[in-house]
């Protein structure tokens, strides 16, 4: 998914989830800045005092850059949560490894994902990691299929749109990826076609089975279930029997996702905010913006720095405010997320991944 659902969708289902603008803001803002925060290794202050924070995310998620997508420690926690075939813990859905890796749409490790968020709320990051989450939650609609691994499972071939014919631009666009063997990372393979919400599409995976996938059905069908996790957060029950989406949002979210059809996610995702701020929800009207880097964003309000990577040298100079900062609660809830997936939750699926 791209800034559209990640960002503009994420802070519609907070609202109609129950949050304030203040606090739906700082969760759609996390779940986008998953795939912002590109930087990682040690803040160094003026006072002497160090910070250290990891990436969640590529360079512009490019996957052509095969050496950086190796990191399993990005992709597996982050975008391509293992599913287990989904199957309960102990169970395997085959002898074959790779079959645990593939993601899956609110598969059983998702869910628990979500419980651990859900009961972890209390903790200062709480709201920051509840953005992280529903991401990760998000991707295993869009990502379904693939794993986030090097594997020829994740070849795809055969590409079809949804009147059965090539997909000639998708086609010509990968005919200019010279580092082929990149492609089988993730949904390199397919580039940007799982991350379009009003997409109708068919391809033959690396096994040989035609897969179908109707966008604008997976993406409704997400939106409802983060719908229902963010309204048992704010009740502090996993297991609590929620609505889910009112009948009217859910109507206007499906038709947006299937009318908007512009191929740039950040033109999408400017559609989304302006049906924000001109009041179509039920929630009423607000204005909503994301700064990814520079003036104005987190890490700025945070550090004081406008430039997109840090370099080893940089010192910055060192705020109390810094420990209460967006920015730092944000690497906080994004450290505490990924240990628990990697060390805990995925060892009781039987998966070592990192």
């Amino acid at each position: 998914m791209q800034i559209d659902f990640h960002h503009g969708v994420t802070y519609v289902l907070a609202r109609l989830a129950g949050f304030d603008d203040c606090s739906a803001d700082t969760i759609a803002h996390s779940a986008q800045y998953v795939d912002d925060a590109t930087n990682s290794g040690v803040i160094r202050f003026d006072s002497g005092a160090l910070f250290s924070r990891i990436s969640s995310a590529h360079k512009m998620l490019d996957y052509r850059n095969f050496q950086e997508l190796a990191n399993h420690f990005v992709w597996i926690p982050f975008h391509f949560l293992p599913g287990n075939g989904g199957l309960p813990a102990g169970q395997d859905p085959s002898d074959h490894f790779i079959d645990k890796l593939v993601c899956r749409p609110n598969s059983l490790v998702a869910q628990d994902m979500v419980r651990e968020c859900i009961r972890e709320r209390n903790h200062a990051y709480g709201l920051y990691r509840l953005g992280i989450t529903m991401h990760v939650y998000a991707d295993t609609w869009a990502h379904q299929g693939f794993a986030g691994v090097n594997h020829r499972i994740n070849e795809a071939k055969e590409i079809t749109g949804a009147d059965g014919q090539p997909d000639r631009r998708l086609l010509d666009r990968l005919a200019n990826y010279f580092i082929s063997e990149a492609l089988p990372l993730g949904h390199g393979a397919v580039l940007s076609n799982p991350d379009k919400p009003f997409l109708q599409w068919e391809y033959t995976n690396g096994r040989g089975e035609r897969i179908t996938r109707n966008n604008p059905q997976d993406y409704l069908e997400a939106a409802d279930a983060m719908c229902r996790v963010m309204q048992r957060y704010r009740l502090g029950d996993p297991d609590a029997d929620v609505p889910g989406l009112p009948d009217a949002d859910r109507q206007l979210i499906q038709e947006m996702i299937h009318n908007i059809r512009d191929d740039n996610g950040i033109t999408r995702h400017q559609k989304w905010l302006a049906a924000i701020q001109a009041g179509k929800f039920s929630f009423g009207s607000a204005t909503l913006q994301y700064i990814a880097k520079g003036r104005g964003s987190w890490k700025f309000q945070a550090v004081g720095t406008v430039r997109e990577n840090d370099r080893e040298n940089d010192v910055f100079s060192y705020s109390p405010t810094f420990l209460t900062s967006h920015w730092k609660l944000f690497h906080d809830a994004l450290q505490a997320h990924r240990l628990f997936v990697i060390h805990d939750l995925l060892p009781c699926y039987g998966i070592c991944a990192a």
